[in-house]
């Protein structure tokens, strides 16, 4: 997907989706799918650190199931849902409970059909594992390099600014409570004023699959393109997404449920 492309990321996927319920027969089905908003505990599990955002209540994970596979997607937005396939196709991707309600049930049609894999949240301690790896993956990548870091993680922050220096890691985010604020040596910025600059002032740009959710993404595709920077998306709510739009993701303990 190019820069150039007017539609948006999720209705660029939206015929994709419909062609999938077709071809493998899911119009007609009966189940339906369920996404509820999970608990932190249901989500997260139990953690050793206490800063995530799905703990500290910013954010929720709604999960979709689909013939016993699932799929969640992170939102600030959630919202119960109760319908076919074919009335996730149609809803209006306008609105953030909508869209989470799309991303979690395609989650959990492209774990159905063996499309992408890690489309459930890691628990317990893997979240904190998680981060480090990220940082590996991205050091053994280019070890001398900037990094930008769209959304704020805790711990994927402090593995990146721990692996790189805090001279290298640049933050946004859109809660007021870390805006203008410095945690573990690098600063970090406001998401709604300063993400061009973190794009253009960055060598590699770690996206939260959440701004897919929260309808920023598509804005932030077009400037990475814009000025030719690599990237990847990391997390459970773009997976299918990626996946159908070869977009890059990391996501090193999702699982698949």
């Amino acid at each position: 997907m190019t820069a150039s492309s007017v539609q948006s990321v999720l209705e660029t996927v939206r015929p994709k989706m419909r062609s999938l319920v077709v071809e493998n027969n899911l119009l007609e089905v009966t189940t339906t799918i369920l996404a509820k908003e999970l608990s932190p505990e249901e989500a997260i599990g139990s953690p050793g650190r206490r800063d995530f955002p799905l703990i500290e209540g910013k954010e929720r994970v709604i999960e979709a199931t689909l013939l016993g596979a699932k799929g969640q997607a992170y939102t600030d937005s959630p919202r119960e849902f109760t319908g076919s396939l074919s009335q996730v196709t149609d809803l209006s991707l306008d609105q953030t409970p909508n869209r989470a309600i799309f991303l979690a049930a395609l989650n959990a049609l492209g774990r159905k059909i063996g499309l992408v894999s890690g489309t459930v949240h890691c628990k317990d301690k893997e979240p904190e594992e998680c981060a480090p790896r990220i940082a590996d993956y991205l050091y053994n990548l280019r070890q001398n390099q900037k990094i930008g870091l769209i959304g704020l993680n805790p711990a994927i922050a402090e593995a990146l600014i721990d692996r790189f220096g805090p001279k290298q890691v640049t933050i946004t985010d859109l809660q007021e409570k870390n805006i203008n604020k410095t945690k573990w040596g690098a600063e970090i910025w406001d998401g709604r004023t300063e993400t061009e600059r973190l794009i253009r002032e960055s060598d590699t740009l770690v996206i939260t699959g959440t701004t897919m959710s929260n309808g920023t993404f598509d804005t932030i595709l077009q400037m990475l393109h814009q000025y030719d920077k690599n990237y990847t998306t990391y997390g459970i709510t773009g997976a299918a997404v990626c996946s159908l739009l070869e977009i890059p993701r990391i996501c090193p303990f999702g699982r698949n449920e």
